[in-house]
């Protein structure tokens, strides 16, 4: 599907003319650009330190935690099926007297946080005048995809609230159904899998510290936007600073399904589509998104190498430890 995705974005463009806005892009606005997507990262860990805890509930180191980060988002770079998010959970539960299932889980509240703030800056960003009214992605309005996407993410941030609160009820409902349908062993295994997962969702038992995680979500998020915005201005790209909102919005949840290496072809495409509604032309475009893509792929997997040598890890432990610790 990537590569279908990708040839479409590409089909029709001229090369000669993408390289050409490529190269008259203003530096300076590019070099804000890769700047501030490369610090969503450094914010992210920060998020992570206070959602994730030590077996004991206690507060995790940083470097630790950023390794765990760098190398995951590295992974998402370089492996397949959004791997760097259980790669990530592995090198955290390496490093870190944590769980692998209970980093994992952690992993999932960002992922559910994340959509839902995604979903309001989308919103924002199409009720203001600046976006097209008629906008649609295959026939559908974008009003109802945004309201389909904050009625999913609002029912999974709901879900996960009602048995974090009462997990003792729903575990052992989960092992006595588990014990029914599966032999001891399997059962055992995976209730305690389950018991993992649950214990990754305990920030939300804390209204301080989930009021924190929900503010540095924002901080993360207008900072994200901001790149975007600033290689509109790289670009000469005359499109309003709320359509750095959609943009993001749209990439977010197109990336969100398992793709290929670094989301390639699906980036493209989204971005193409997305500036589309704002009568950008297409060359001009995927020049925007091929070198936002290719700029700010580059410093986040430097680091995560980096971050993996420190870890005295390698790929191929990644690639089996996507399963083995589960």
């Amino acid at each position: 599907m990537s590569g279908v995705l990708l040839w479409w974005a590409l089909h029709d463009v001229r090369p000669a003319t993408v390289l050409a806005h490529a190269r008259n892009a203003s530096p300076a606005w590019l070099a804000v650009m890769v700047i501030l997507a490369t610090l969503t990262f450094p914010l992210r860990t920060l998020r992570w330190r206070l959602i994730l805890r030590d077996v004991d509930g206690h507060r995790l180191p940083l470097t630790p935690l950023w390794h765990a980060v760098a190398v995951g988002f590295m992974a998402n770079n370089l492996l397949p099926a959004r791997a760097g998010e259980v790669a990530r959970a592995f090198v955290a539960n390496r490093l870190l007297p944590v769980r692998f299932t209970t980093a994992l889980a952690s992993i999932a509240v960002e992922r559910v946080l994340d959509g839902l703030v995604m979903v309001g800056l989308l919103a924002l960003g199409v009720a203001l005048p600046s976006f097209p009214r008629a906008a649609t992605i295959n026939g559908v309005a974008v009003a109802r995809i945004i309201t389909t996407l904050g009625i999913v993410f609002g029912c999974a941030l709901l879900i996960a609230l009602v048995v974090v609160h009462r997990p003792a009820v729903w575990l052992a409902l989960l092992r006595r159904v588990l014990d029914r349908l599966l032999p001891p062993r399997p059962a055992t295994r995976l209730a305690a899998l389950a018991d993992g997962l649950v214990a990754g969702l305990g920030v939300l038992t804390h209204p301080g510290r989930f009021g924190g995680v929900v503010a540095w979500s924002f901080v993360l998020w207008m900072v994200n936007a901001a790149s975007f915005w600033a290689g509109f201005r790289a670009f000469g790209i005359p499109v309003a600073p709320e359509g750095a909102f959609v943009l993001q919005g749209l990439i977010g949840f197109g990336v969100a399904l398992p793709a290929s290496p670094g989301f390639v072809g699906v980036f493209e495409a989204v971005t193409r589509v997305t500036l589309a509604f704002y009568g950008i032309a297409p060359d001009l475009g995927v020049s925007y998104a091929v070198t936002y893509h290719v700029t700010t792929f580059l410093p986040i997997t430097l680091l995560g190498v980096w971050s993996l040598s420190r870890t005295h890890l390698g790929l191929r432990e990644l690639r089996r430890g996507e399963v083995a610790p589960a």
